[in-house]
């Protein structure tokens, strides 16, 4: 049985996205669609003394462009971003364990493609830092043309996928009889009942970058996120 997920790249996303990665074979960042303006492709949210605070990245206006092809012109966020992760974040457990990959990513490289920064750092906290062996695949390499459920069913057939998992949102959009007629399972992802963890800056919020959650809780980010189902 082979499990699949598709989904655009976003920002150093939260920690629900990670937890549908850990429940596939194969994660297909679906980055040849519309890049859709003030979403999680170029933003996210951490916790300040202040409240939640927006981290964005510049990108333009351009609406009419593909996620792929969003460029990145500017570069004084990266220094931007990063010094309001140590300002937030230095006095937290285990930030001084994720300094080299916030080093490495904003201070290190000069990003200029939207879609080659998100798909780099997500492949890299879900190796690296989380420890998953899931594969990881670019929807660009089969050359889908049909778009919402038609691309994604015609994208799941060419990858043999037998179950689907998809976050709520795509309700709007899908119809769980078309994937019946193709023999593909329809799960829908559940991202309630996440217990809390430690976190600065109370009240708690779930919805923050999973940076949040590996500052706070290091190697033990992963019961957080799925291991807290197996108990």
């Amino acid at each position: 049985m082979k499990k699949v997920a598709i989904i655009q790249s976003n920002y150093i996303p939260w920690k629900g996205y990670f937890d549908i990665i850990n429940e596939v074979d194969l994660f297909i960042f679906y980055d040849d669609v519309q890049f859709t303006k003030n979403d999680w492709r170029n933003r996210n949210k951490i916790k300040t003394q202040q409240g939640i605070k927006w981290i964005t990245i510049p990108v333009g206006k351009n609406i009419t462009r593909l996620i792929h092809e969003v460029e990145i012109k500017e570069t004084s966020w990266q220094k931007k971003h990063y010094k309001m992760f140590k300002q937030n974040y230095l006095k937290t457990p285990f930030y001084k364990k994720y300094n080299d990959f916030l080093e490495h990513v904003y201070l290190e490289n000069q990003w200029k493609n939207l879609s080659d920064l998100n798909q780099y750092t997500i492949k890299t906290i879900s190796k690296e830092l989380l420890g998953m062996s899931t594969k990881f695949e670019d929807s660009r390499f089969y050359q889908i043309t049909a778009r919402k459920q038609d691309g994604v069913i015609d994208l799941l057939k060419k990858v043999k996928a037998s179950v689907y998992i998809s976050g709520p949102s795509a309700k709007n959009y899908l119809e769980e009889q078309s994937f019946q007629q193709e023999e593909i399972k329809l799960i829908w992802k559940d991202y309630s009942n996440y217990p809390e963890y430690p976190q600065f800056y109370p009240p708690f919020e779930h919805g923050v970058t999973i940076l949040d959650l590996l500052f706070h809780t290091g190697p033990d980010a992963p019961y957080y996120i799925w291991g807290w189902r197996e108990q």
